[in-house]
Formats: C-alpha cells, structure tokens, sequence
C-alpha cells in the first residue's frame, strides 16, 4: 500500500553560498524506506559524502546540514514536536545528528515541507526565513555577538511578527566551539555534535519558520482515537503527576540512590550534598511554572527563577537531570541557584551543557593533579565547588578566550594539547559522555561505545532496566536489550515524536505503528517500522567507517575501566576491558558486522 498521507512531499534546499533556493519532490520510495527525521537525513548526508569522496570537512560548505520533522510531528499525538538536525559532526569528525522539541519543528511541516537541506556559506551573517514554503537569505550583520534569546527578538522585530518559531545560535556557533548547540523557545536546544557549530561556520545565525498549511493525515479520525486511548493511559499512569512537578529533575535522587550519579568529574557516583540540588529543592525554592513541547501532556520542563541571594534575577526554562548533573555534582556544585545561572549562561551562549560541565570538570581535576598548571589557566584557579570559577570557564569557552580557546574544541584536542588528560576527561569517538556512569552498569557502557554518534545516552538508555533487573543478565541479555534501544529510539527520532512517554510511563511502542498507519494511509507493523530503522543504523554505521571509524574507536573511557568507584553502592566497580570486549564481540555478531564492526560492504547498494 503507497503513502497517502503524512507528507507534503517536498525538501527546500537552500545554497548560502549562491543565495539561491529550490524545492526538490521527494519520492515514494525515499518516504517509505527513510520516514522522515533521522532516516531522511542519515540518507541526505550519505548521498552528499558520497557526491565528495567520503572527505569532508564538517565546517567547509560542502557538508551539508539537514533539518527534518518526521510524518508524525505536530499531528494529534502525544508529545508530537521533534526535530532532528543532521550533519558531519565538528566535534568528532563522523556523522552527527542532534534533536530538538518545542515548536520548530511543527511550524516547517505547517510551512508545507518535509525536510529542508542547507549548503554553502553565506557572504555575511544571515537570517534564512522560510513563509509557507518560500525562503529568503536576509544578511543581519547586526545579530553578531548577540545571545540566543537576543537574536530570537530581533529576528521577530525584523520579520514583523511573534506569529514564528525561530532556531538561533549564540556568540559559541558563531565562534565554531565544536559542542556548539541550536536553540529555540527559549531553551530548547539542539545540543549535541555540534550543530550551532555548522550554522555558525555557514554565517547563518536563524532560521525561522512561518507556517499556516494544515497536515495531511489519511485516517483522521482513527488517529483520533488512538491517541485518546494513549493519553488516557498516560494521565492513568501512577507517576504522571510527578513527572508533570519535577520532569527530568527527579532522576537526581533516583540516579544518586543507584550510585550512578557523576560526581566529581565521574571520580565517584554518589554525591554527599545531592539533596540540596535536586527535585525536591527546585519545588520548594526555584519553580514559577512549567513548559511543554508540542501536544506534550507530560509538561517535563521547569521555569525556574532565583529570587534572592547572589544569583537573584537568573531566571531559565530548565535544568533537566543531565544539566543538573554535569553542571552540579559532577563539578561539586551544591548551590542550586548557581547550577541555574549556569544553565541560563550555557543557554545565552549557546553550548551544550553535558560536554561543557564534562570539559569544565576534567579541567578542574587536570588542574588538581598537576596536569594543567596555573599558567594555563590564565592565572585563575578553579576548584571543585567554585561556581563564579566555574562561570568564568565557561564564559572563556563561549567566547574562545585564552585557555577557552583550547578547551571549545572538545575533548580531542584538550586530549592534543594534555596527552594525561586522556585519563581524566570521559569521552567516545570526540563526543563527552552523557550523565550516568556505567561501571556498575555495562549495557550503558556498551551502549555508549556503539552509539553512532559517540558516548550519548539517547540512543539507549539501558541503565535504569539493568539497574532494577540485570543482576544475573549474560552479555547476550546485554547486547540484546543494547540492540532494540538503538532501533526503537532512533524510530522515534524517525517518526518526529519523543520518546518519554515510552521510556518513563511505558507507553506501549505499538501504538506508534498505529500513528503511522493512520496519519500516512500506509500500514505497517512495529516490526517493519523497527527494521527501516535498523538499516538507518546500518548506515550511519557504513558512513562512520568510510570516515575513518574502527573497532578501536568502539571503546571505554579509560575511567570506566581502570578506576573503581569510590563509594556509595557500587564502590569499587568498574566494567574491565576483557568484559567488555566480549560484549562488543557479541553486540557486532548481533548486528551481523564483521569482527572489527564493519557492516557487510554490499549494505551500501541498498541504502
């Protein structure tokens, strides 16, 4: 059965360097093999490495950077608003994709587009606007050295209207930092691999979007009621209302429990002072209100304003555990207010918050063991707890100053200029890892090893599961539990939708089939949904190897395998190199690659 709905069918492309735009038809083979999102740009940015010889240089005007919804974004559905960004990552040199909620996303489907394709680098810093579908290139030199949210409000005055939705980067893209993020609705970020990094090296400072086009959903009223029956399981689900309190930020308590919790630039997982920065205390001194992505009913995010004290007027949509966490305890921080001003600052400048407080940590233990010495901190120190230390890095980061220019180009070249700080920073392929240890938990390791675009925990997020129920799990329960989180989550990012409601109120995955089925007339099951995305896989797979990737860079932090944990439930652990192997041994036979993790060379006629 062909698709009948879903899609507008079309892919805006964009050339900064020329100016000019077109709007290229997409296929019904191209619809049916890659979804959208994720699939249509791992498929987009394969074609054009394989257009330049598999060599491309992330901030030439070659590569490409692709912004796709999927066929599920801003119907009636839960938790409907995502967007992927995908491209050649800056900060590892390989593929590189990042995802964004809020609104964006929902605003270009509404603009009559599937997908929008942008090359070349423009003359001078530019706005790109896209009204229902007809693009402008509009040079705003004046945007330059302006923050995020102050780059949203000029776009708005420019354009006219508040009737956009805007994606902007900050002083940090502009300056090319390689963890660079894209922001928009104030605090929704593209944060990972780099992104803001590409728009900043293509001179575009925003996109924004205006769109009035409804969606084309085949079977409206089967949508209808399926999406009824998953919202009533969600509001029925026993945490529902806490989620809706506290979001992300009660995985505090529960990753500090687990002793999972970075603390101490990952010298240990349980940190002393946890209770001053977590949910609990975020309630009780710092939330105003709370925010959502599209068609959210979880409502995760947390308005948060410091109201007295040296912080006082600091006001930030956020933090999420994983901000609180590699800003907070992983750097010593128990002030709360001060993880906030942290939070607002890494949002006006636009970087991502868990390579930032992993950078910033792994400097201050450099600095602690001698490594990075006074002078190359420009003669201020920074210890543990010292959050206006802390500030100031990052500042120096954002604005590539002293010893900031340095440390903005990521853990690989911190690792150049420090060789010994290989054994301090924690890092896979270039990208810094995400906010849970995996010492006591080596599916999260392995899961971070394989993930395609370096150590992220969106792609599997197997810690918790191992947590509650591995003790007794061989590496084929591992591998295998590793395997279908790489498939289903990357089917969300796929389809346009987040996968909250599955992985923290287990709304059943069926039912995304469903959604599928009904919004695009096309049926299918779970199964072949999962396996269009295990090709995806496949694929960015092939594109790692063909860039470079091997088995070796499939590895651990040195970290996670040679110093134990300090205390707390898991003292003492940590996941031992021959473990691991075995487990990437059998992960790569699962996927049916080679001994050193190549997928089969005639893969490549198929994508």
């Amino acid at each position: 059965m062909s698709v009948k709905g879903g899609y507008f069918r079309k892919r805006l492309h964009v050339n900064l360097s020329s100016g000019t735009t077109r709007v290229i038809e997409l296929d019904e083979d191209f619809l049916e093999r890659y979804i959208g999102g994720r699939g249509f740009g791992a498929k987009l940015v394969w074609e054009n490495l394989k257009q330049h010889d598999f060599r491309i240089d992330p901030f030439g005007p070659e590569n490409l950077l692709v912004v796709a919804p999927g066929p599920l974004t801003g119907a009636y559905l839960p938790s409907s608003g995502k967007n992927s960004f995908v491209s050649i990552s800056p900060a590892t040199g390989l593929y590189g994709d990042s995802s964004m909620g809020g609104g964006f996303a929902v605003e270009l489907r509404q603009a009559g587009l599937d997908c929008l394709t942008i090359e070349g680098i423009a003359p001078e810093l530019s706005l790109l606007f896209i009204d229902n579908g007809e693009a402008r290139i509009i040079p705003m030199p004046q945007l330059r050295g302006k923050s995020c949210l102050e780059t949203e409000g000029m776009v708005e005055t420019r354009i006219g209207t508040h009737d956009i939705h805007v994606v902007t980067i900050g002083v940090a893209g502009e300056n090319r930092v390689r963890f660079a993020c894209a922001n928009t609705d104030w605090s929704r970020n593209a944060g990972r691999t780099g992104i803001g990094a590409i728009m900043g090296s293509k001179n575009l400072k925003a996109i924004a979007v205006r769109g009035h086009k409804d969606l084309p959903v085949y079977d409206l009223d089967g949508l209808i009621a399926e999406t009824n029956k998953a919202v009533q399981y969600m509001r029925g689900h026993k945490y529902f209302r806490f989620w809706q309190q506290q979001g992300l930020m009660n995985v505090i308590e529960y990753a500090n429990d687990k002793g999972i919790l970075p603390t101490w630039n990952f010298r240990d997982t349980v940190f002393p002072n946890h209770d001053k920065i977590n949910g609990e205390v975020m309630l009780d001194r710092y939330k105003i209100g709370d925010s959502a992505c599209f068609m959210c009913p979880m409502c995760c995010s947390n308005i948060n304003l410091v109201k007295d004290g040296k912080y006082r007027g600091v006001v930030t949509e956020g933090p999420e555990y994983e901000t609180c966490a590699m800003l907070g305890s992983n750097l010593g921080i128990d002030d709360f207010a001060a993880i906030l001003a942290a939070t607002q600052l890494c949002d006006e400048l636009g970087v991502d918050t868990i390579s930032t407080g992993n950078i910033v940590g792994a400097v201050i233990e450099g600095y602690e063991r001698g490594i990075i010495g006074l002078e190359d901190l420009d003669g201020r120190e920074i210890r543990w707890n010292d959050p206006d230390a802390v500030l100031e890095l990052i500042g120096k980061i954002g604005r590539r100053e002293g010893i900031g220019d340095i440390l903005a180009d990521g853990a690989k070249r911190i690792i150049q200029q420090w060789p010994e700080m290989d054994k301090v920073i924690l890092h896979v392929k270039g990208l810094e890892q995400s906010a849970y240890d995996s010492r006591a938990g080596a599916s999260m390791g392995l899961a971070y090893a394989t993930c395609d675009i370096g150590a992220h925990h969106t792609r599997a997020w197997t810690i918790a599961r191992e947590m509650e129920e591995g003790a007794n799990w061989t590496n084929e329960d591992r591998v295998k539990i590793v395997v279908y989180h790489q498939t289903l989550r990357p089917l969300f990012d796929m389809l346009g939708v987040c996968r909250l409601p599955w992985i923290e109120l287990g709304l059943n995955e069926r039912h995304y089939a469903y959604f599928y089925t009904h919004i695009t007339g096309k049926e299918a099951t779970l199964e072949e949904l999962l396996e269009l995305s295990r090709r995806v896989y496949d694929m960015t797979r092939r594109m790692n190897v063909r860039l470079g990737a091997t088995r070796k860079d499939d590895s651990l932090p040195y970290k996670v395998r040679e110093c134990p944990v300090l205390s707390g439930p898991n003292a003492g652990k940590v996941l031992r190199e021959d473990v691991f192997q075995d487990m990437l041994s059998a992960y790569y036979a699962k996927r049916g690659w080679n001994e050193d993790g190549v997928p089969p060379v005639e893969l490549e006629a198929t994508f």
